[in-house]
């Protein structure tokens, strides 16, 4: 029942950015890259789930099949209220991880016989792009001076140099070292490392978060309190 009810609150939360986007129609400096990166994650971890390749996975295949709808979902939205750049951008990184899905699909069911080769290769991807899905709401999409030119900068650094956690809600942040954590502890409870290692790391990122946000929430102007980052879902 925790990955429900963790799946639950972090839908929750992120359902605000996106309430903000449709009543706003406009995406603003929301930046598509959290969404792009779960899907990924989501679609390998479901491969991962598969008795072909990891026996006896039935939750890890239940809940990215649900992370890959509503990650869809979020996806369509922002592609709906994007500008041009950002539409082209979504359509580029979806259509490369289609692609590099299937080929790993294709490579390692032509290349890897057993379960144990099908697990390894594939969790290692997994865990090269969980621990990607985890650090991707660590960026965020803003504009400089000059309102034609964009940069990607850290929320260590957008946090440090405004000293607002403006993009750093706390219960997102929360939610998601709460999630992490869980998911490390099946992962140790069930020998896996390829579940454990990516979690950890994403759990360690999430407190890293969190230390951030208790340093600077207070100087944190009061409307800038209801800003959504957008969360890393509660798959692996």
């Amino acid at each position: 029942m925790w990955d429900r009810s963790l799946e639950n609150l972090v839908v929750r939360n992120t359902r605000q950015t996106f309430d903000r986007i449709c009543k706003n129609k406009d995406v603003e400096q929301f930046t598509p890259d959290p969404y792009l990166a779960t899907l990924m994650n989501c679609l390998l971890w479901l491969f991962y789930g598969l008795p072909i390749v990891h026996p006896n996975s039935f939750l890890v295949i239940t809940i990215n099949s649900i992370g890959i709808i509503i990650e869809t979902i979020y996806l369509s939205i922002f592609f709906l209220y994007s500008p041009p750049k950002k539409r082209l951008k979504i359509l580029i990184v979806v259509g490369f991880e289609v692609a590099f899905v299937a080929s790993v699909v294709v490579g390692v069911l032509l290349s890897a016989h057993t379960y144990e080769d099908r697990s390894r290769i594939v969790g290692i991807i997994c865990i090269i792009f969980g621990t990607i899905m985890y650090a991707a709401p660590l960026t965020v999409m803003g504009n400089t001076n000059d309102d034609s030119t964009q940069y990607l900068k850290t929320i260590k650094g957008k946090v440090i140099k405004t000293k607002s956690v403006e993009y750093m809600p706390f219960t997102v942040s929360l939610v998601n070292t709460i999630n992490g954590c869980c998911w490390l502890s099946y992962g140790l409870i069930g020998n896996d490392p390829y579940v454990t290692i990516p979690n950890a790391i994403g759990t360690v990122l999430c407190i890293f978060q969190l230390i951030l946000y208790l340093c600077y929430y207070k100087s944190t102007p009061v409307k800038e309190q209801n800003v959504e980052l957008p969360a890393a879902a509660t798959e692996n």
